[in-house]
């Protein structure tokens, strides 16, 4: 017996292994070599279907959405947590690849997308499973959010949705941190096909880190937590971007409007207020230094007005020319 055409493999015998979640079968067959003489082969080959996955990606903000989730195959085989950060995916359910992955992808990351692109289809381990997995990808906005993604609880899906700097994640898979094959090379792809843009527009970014925290409102020591953001908006700039400070706003205004000591009335009144009314100018955030009650609100806020939000000076998207 011949399958798929091919006159050098004659099928003997298949035997169901499981068909507990999907089917394994052990194929015996003849295969005829290069000198025409026949030798008896077996294999044992995994059905679970095909799949798709899907890049989002935001040309604006220059980040991807990818998951993370607990993975068992990693945990037994190396991973220490089992944890693996990879692109939206899933098997077809009776249906298209292409409406099968717009419907994953509401399920997974809360995104529900209206035009994806298809990047082309590969098998993923062709020694042992049958799965032909189809690549996808999409530019996604805030706008296209319809809840919180997560999976579907009735398929015991734990997943963490996370939106990082595409520059981050293409470090991310230097480093190992990613390490899943998909998304890999849907990464690389976004990156030798220039998805999130050769070049990028200089970001409007308030720098957030510590003013009174820790100070005991020494004047020395405020100023020197204010010199720490200075030179952190420094880099910034020369990076090609255009920083604030809230203390740039604050303070004169602070001064101006007559307050007589840091934590008075007038300083309350204007000190957080100006800088989440200053956010609403901004591209993004830079959390910087340490530990700070107000930094991290601004943090909070700006990830409410759908902000970026950056930890690191490597995060920053990297311009095309400055």
């Amino acid at each position: 017996m011949t399958r798929q055409g091919n006159p050098r493999v004659r099928i003997l015998k298949e035997e169901m292994l499981s068909d507990n979640w999907y089917v394994l079968k052990k194929l015996t067959f003849e295969y005829q070599k290069k000198d025409d003489t026949w030798e008896t082969q077996a294999r044992e080959v995994y059905d679970r279907g095909n799949g798709a996955t899907i890049l989002l990606y935001n040309r604006a903000k220059q980040t991807v959405v990818l998951t993370k989730q607990f993975r068992m195959p990693t945990y037994v085989n190396g991973n220490d947590t089992g944890m693996l950060i990879e692109t939206c995916a899933g098997l077809l359910d009776r249906e298209t690849p292409e409406a099968s992955i717009v419907r994953e992808t509401e399920e997974e990351t809360g995104y529900r997308v209206s035009e994806i692109v298809k990047v082309g289809e590969a098998y993923m381990s062709p020694g042992s499973v049958t799965e032909i997995l189809h690549f996808y990808t999409a530019e996604y906005s805030p706008g296209m959010l319809t809840g919180n993604g997560g999976g579907l609880e009735e398929e015991q899906e734990h997943i963490e949705v996370l939106e990082l700097p595409f520059t981050r994640a293409l470090e991310m898979v230097r480093t190992g941190e990613i390490c899943d094959a998909k998304t890999i090379l849907l990464l690389q792809h976004a990156q030798i096909h220039g998805l999130l843009g050769p070049e990028v527009k200089p970001l409007h970014i308030l720098i957030a880190g510590p003013y009174r925290s820790g100070t005991g409102d020494d004047p020395e020591l405020l100023e020197q937590n204010v010199r720490f953001m200075n030179e952190i908006a420094l880099q910034v700039y020369e990076a090609g971007h255009l920083p604030v400070l809230g203390e740039w706003y604050a303070l004169p205004l602070i001064a101006t409007a007559g307050s007589k000591t840091i934590g008075d009335d007038v300083f309350n009144r204007i000190f957080h207020p100006s800088s989440i009314r200053l956010l609403d100018c901004c591209d993004a955030v830079l959390r910087v230094g340490g530990p700070s009650q107000g930094a991290d609100e601004m943090v909070r806020v700006a990830e409410q007005k759908g902000k970026m939000v950056y930890r690191q000076l490597d995060e920053l998207p990297v311009l095309g020319c400055i």
